[in-house]
Parts: C-alpha cells; structure tokens; sequence
C-alpha cells in the first residue's frame, strides 16, 4: 500500500495510507503494543529496513523508533537517545491519550509500557538499546523546551548546522 507522511491544515503531522488518513490510528496505543510485537519478527525488520533508509535524503531527517541509531541509520552523524522515568513516560502517554479523547487507565498504561520496554530490550531482532555513539538525554525533569535546546546545542557543536 501507498504509504505517505506530511502535514496536515493544523500544522500537524499526516500519515495516509492508501489514501486514507490513519494520523490517529498509528499514534494510538493499540498500534504501539502492536508495532513492539511484530518488531520482534526479524522478517518484518528486514522488509522494513530498506523502506525506512530510503527515507533518507538531503538536508538530512529525524527518524523516532527504538533501533533508528544502531540498526536502520548507525552511520547517522547525530543520534539522540530520549529516555525519561517509566513513571514519567507513563504519565507523558496518559496525558497524550486523554487529550485525543481515550479512555485509558495510567496504572494499566504503565504495566503495558514496562512490558514493551521488556519486550523491546530483549528481543533478538533490532533490540531497543542506545547506540555507542548515542548522546543520552534523560528528559524526566526537563520541559520539551529544554530537551530541545539540548539536541539544537548537540547539533550545532557537531557542525551539523549553524
């Protein structure tokens, strides 16, 4: 299928697929639980591999995902390792879900959470870790504002722009 990412009217991002807008769907927490289950076949790693690289183009991208910097861009002249509390991105996600309007739970929201993180870290296909070269942020106590200085600061001291 025709998959493509843009922008919507709001400024937001926009993901279609085969025409039809799936924004919402992808982002939802029933298709996060399920991209971590099939991730862990390494069929399903390999056929994506090439599509995720052929994103790739000048000026350059940023790709979000569990093993963007060891497996699908190692050779990427900035990497970013997010990482923040388990209670935090627990409550992060609530927050997010609340405000497109699900019913969610954050006690059953953190178990799936720590689940995926286990089930991420341990599989054999692609598994969720920082790459050597990772600059690690721990953004727990750090406002977007401020985890975004700090990747623009990591930037621009790697002559990544000016």
């Amino acid at each position: 299928m025709e998959m493509s990412f843009g922008t919507g009217a709001d400024g937001g991002e926009r993901v279609t697929l085969g025409g039809r807008d799936v924004t919402l769907d992808v982002r939802s927490e029933i298709a996060s639980q399920g991209a971590s289950r099939v991730a862990a076949w390494p069929q399903v790693r390999s056929a994506l591999l090439e599509r995720q690289r052929a994103f790739r183009r000048p000026p350059g991208l940023v790709a979000d995902g569990r093993d963007m910097g060891t497996v699908v861009f190692p050779d990427a002249p900035l990497k970013i390792f997010l990482t923040a509390t388990l209670a935090e991105r627990a409550l992060r996600r609530y927050k997010q879900l609340k405000d497109k309007g699900s019913d969610v739970s954050l006690p059953a929201l953190s178990r799936e959470i720590a689940e995926r993180d286990l089930r991420d870290s341990t599989r054999k296909a692609s598994p969720l870790k920082a790459a050597p070269d990772a600059h690690v942020i721990d953004s727990t106590e750090l406002a977007i504002d401020a985890v975004v200085d700090r990747v623009l600061v990591l930037g621009r001291n790697g002559s990544l722009w000016s």
